[in-house]
């Protein structure tokens, strides 16, 4: 019973030709304005496996906020929501079947921008005088035509339309204001709009004041009043501030705003505390304007006398003030430099105290130098002023350094630095005789503020020697002696030492020389020469370092080397000489090897750089052969190479690799290596490695199903028996219930005999197995495993089919 529901199963024709694609696209051609949405519909007929759509830069279109994709099997909706500018052009829809042909079909899409003020403002203020730039911002596609109208009438000369579509008024002025129509307009369309911005021009405040300054006495119950005149539009407002904060009304200060902008400030018992200075300040949207009001509140005491002082060191200063009030105040001292306050305290000394005090420093010191502060308080306020107190002092120089090095022909800067109050004059003499500020053939004097450079250009040994430097003022006369010695060149470096020694390099260490000849040592010079040569070769260290690698040696060559140390003055005399010999020329060290898989049958060795025994590798001899081979296959690799390709290699060996490198002066040792080659890619293998346990048993069955009825059909042939012949039986059985039992057998036998009906099963039969291999291999097709190996297994299953 379940073989004849099997055979009864639809078969689906497995030669069948696939349906030509067709696609079509609802619209060819769309106008969209800015900001509207359109979708769009693509069908296509026969058997499309893939809808996919193209934007006009050839992209494929993904899904997003403003295109939206809806894909069925043969149809596929494009929704483009809020167009914009760039969305136009041609959008293409591409179906694709499943043996990778592929049609499509186009619609163009044009996008225009509908006649559109953007955010234009209204009113428009401008500052008087400026130039007005009224901003009317329109857009469309094509670009609109604006006509600016003012008073109904419109605008041509008096003011300019600038390329932006803005009007520009140079020095607008009050008169300007009023309302301005910006009318656009695009004839390819008939379509016209305007708006009207009315303009609003502001002028700045203009401020005076009656009178700028006023007198009070404090503590009398004395008021004053300020006033302030404004103008400007809109209307200023008018603020009064003290000390950078804004008054506010109060019972001390009254403020008033009557018309035409007239502003008064009303201060009721004056206090110490309110002198000073006041502003008023006039505010509106094209900007402020201040004046200032200054109040002079007198109190008492007041400082009538102190004057600067000006003492020598090491004397006595008296410093005096004198202040005037009712009732006389008392008068106190103050340092500004530390705070510090005197009475009586070792070298201060202060006398008087009610109207008059004077301060007696005695034994002044450079550290008395700067400002005091006379102070006069009273009950009713205090007064403070302040003096200088200057100190002259005898020169004083700056520096130790006296001691100079030159050698002749060299320049040298000799620097004389003085201190000193008053400014000193300095002079320069030379073994009694005074250097002028012309100078001679080989001096010259450069004067700055507290200092002299005296330059000396030495040449013979009579300009070395000692030279001095005078510092006078009024206040004394400072000697200072500088000697200028003559430099020499360096001692010779020491404790030359080779290291590193190779066939074509060594490395020179040495110490450095006790003595730099009073100049900065500039570099080191190192010779070598072969022995027996009469030419040394130079070269120089790198700064003042005390090592050098000498470079481009011969091998098993004896060299001597020797170094001097050189200086601004020249060179010093040469180190003891030593003597070495390089290594000589020998066979290449084992070449260091490392190996990776290379594509197909082929093994890459890299050659990893080595010692080449101080002469470079001629070549690499690779030998290799398999674990079972007993024949070696050489391949000569140049020694400028760093890897060597080996093959055609077999599958699933192993090898054994032999490398040798090679000089001029002979073969290094061997360097042995393997490695082994995987065993060839294998399509079953790969194929059913990554099934799982119920995919195998699948598999198993279906197979031992398409064996079974395999089975079946050749005992139905051969043997006359089987399942097939039962049903084969049964039916005839049925068709002949009413003949005789002769009958009956020879009908029956005739059934299973009859070369028509037989060759009607039998090619049933051929059939039925072809849809069976056919589901057994679109099984395995569709498992994940065969991805790996997507076109080997496609002819496999073809081939087989």
């Amino acid at each position: 019973m379940f073989l004849f529901l099997f055979l009864s199963f639809p078969v689906p024709s497995l030669f069948s030709n696939t349906a030509a694609l067709q696609v079509s696209i609802s619209l060819n051609k769309v106008e969209l304005s800015v900001g509207e949405s359109k979708f769009f519909i693509c069908t296509a007929i026969g058997e499309p496996v893939r809808l996919e759509w193209y934007n006009p830069q050839g992209e494929r279109i993904v899904p997003s906020k403003r295109m939206a994709l809806h894909t069925e099997t043969s149809r596929s909706r494009l929704i483009i929501y809020n167009a914009i500018i760039e969305d136009a052009g041609i959008y293409r829809c591409q179906a694709t079947d499943a043996t990778g042909h592929t049609e499509e079909a186009s619609v163009v899409l044009e996008i225009y921008q509908r006649l559109t003020f953007r955010d234009v403002q209204s009113p428009q203020e401008f500052r008087h005088g400026e130039t007005a730039e009224v901003v009317c911002d329109v857009i469309s596609s094509p670009v609109p035509v604006v006509v600016w109208y003012y008073q109904d009438k419109e605008i041509t000369e008096e003011f300019q339309v600038l390329a932006n579509n803005n009007l520009q008024i140079q020095q607008v002025t009050k008169a300007d204001e009023g309302v301005y129509r910006c009318e656009a307009s695009v004839e390819a369309r008939g379509e016209i709009d305007f708006v009207d911005i009315a303009m609003v021009v502001n002028v700045p405040p203009v401020l005076s004041v009656f009178q700028q300054s006023f007198n009070a006495t404090a503590d009398y119950q004395e008021s004053v009043t300020f006033t302030c005149m404004t103008s400007g539009s809109p209307d200023p407002v008018v603020t009064w501030h003290r000390k950078g904060q804004q008054l506010e009304p109060s019972e001390q200060y009254i403020i008033t705003r009557l018309e035409g902008g007239r502003s008064m400030l009303t201060i009721r018992n004056i206090r110490q505390g309110d002198g000073g200075t006041y502003t008023c300040k006039a505010t509106n949207k094209a900007g402020s304007q201040e004046r200032e009001i200054f109040l002079k509140v007198f109190v008492q005491p007041h400082i009538t006398q102190l004057k600067n002082v000006t003492a020598v060191e090491g004397s006595a200063a008296m410093i005096s003030c004198v202040a005037e009030g009712e009732p006389l105040p008392d008068i106190s001292w103050r340092r500004a430099s530390d705070g510090q306050t005197f009475s009586q305290d070792g070298r201060f000394e202060v006398r008087g105290r009610h109207g008059k005090s004077v301060l007696t420093i005695s034994g002044v010191r450079l550290t008395d130098l700067g400002r005091f502060d006379c102070e006069a308080l009273s009950r009713i306020g205090g007064h403070q002023k302040s003096m200088f107190l200057d100190i002259e002092y005898i020169p004083k120089f700056l520096t130790n350094h006296t001691i100079y090095y030159s050698w002749e022909g060299n320049p040298v800067n000799i620097s004389c630095d003085v201190m000193s109050n008053p400014p000193a004059t300095m002079l320069w003499r030379r073994e009694r005789f005074t250097i002028s500020a012309e100078g001679t053939a080989n001096t010259r004097v450069h004067s700055a503020d507290g200092k002299s450079v005296l330059e000396v250009t030495p040449m013979s040994d009579r300009d070395f020697g000692r030279y001095n430097c005078t510092a006078r003022n009024n206040i004394g006369v400072r000697y200072q002696e500088f000697i200028l010695a003559q430099a020499d060149v360096p001692s010779n470096p020491y404790s030359v030492r080779l290291s590193a020694v190779s066939q074509r390099l060594a490395t020179v260490t040495f110490m450095k020389p006790d003595s730099h000849g009073g100049v900065p040592i500039s570099y080191y010079l190192v010779q070598y020469k072969e022995v027996g040569s009469q030419d040394w070769r130079d070269v120089k260290s790198h700064s003042i370092q005390t090592t050098v690698v000498l470079t481009g040696l011969e091998p098993n060559t004896t060299y001597e080397v020797r170094v001097a140390a050189v200086n601004g003055k020249g060179q010093g005399e040469f180190s003891h000489t030593e003597t070495f010999q390089t290594l000589p020329i020998r066979e290449p060290s084992p070449p260091a090897v490392h190996g990776q898989r290379g594509m197909g049958k082929a093994y890459r060795l890299g050659l990893v750089k080595q010692d080449d025994g101080g002469m470079p590798i001629v070549e690499y001899i690779v030998k290799y052969k398999t674990d079972k081979e007993e024949q070696w296959m050489t391949k000569l690799v140049p020694g400028a190479n760093d890897f060597a390709m080996l093959q055609p290699l077999q599958w699933n060996t192993r090898y054994e690799v032999e490398i040798t490198a090679r000089n001029v002066k002979g073969l290094s040792e061997p360097t042995f290596y393997q490695f082994f080659m995987p065993q060839k890619p294998d399509i079953t293998e790969s194929l059913f490695s990554g099934m799982g346990l119920g995919t195998v048993v699948g598999l198993g069955l279906g197979a031992l199903l398409l064996l079974l009825v395999l089975v079946d059909v050749s005992c139905f042939f051969l043997r006359h028996c089987g399942l097939l012949m039962c049903i084969t039986r049964t039916l005839c059985s049925k068709k002949t219930a009413t003949s005789g039992k002769g009958k009956e057998i020879e009908e029956g036998k005739a059934a299973y005999l009859d070369p028509t009906k037989k060759a009607h099963i039998s090619a049933y039969m051929f059939k039925m197995s072809k849809h069976v291999l056919y589901l057994f291999f679109h099984f395995i097709r569709q498992h994940a495993v065969l991805k790996a190996y997507p076109h080997e297994i496609h002819r496999t299953i073809n081939f087989q089919i």
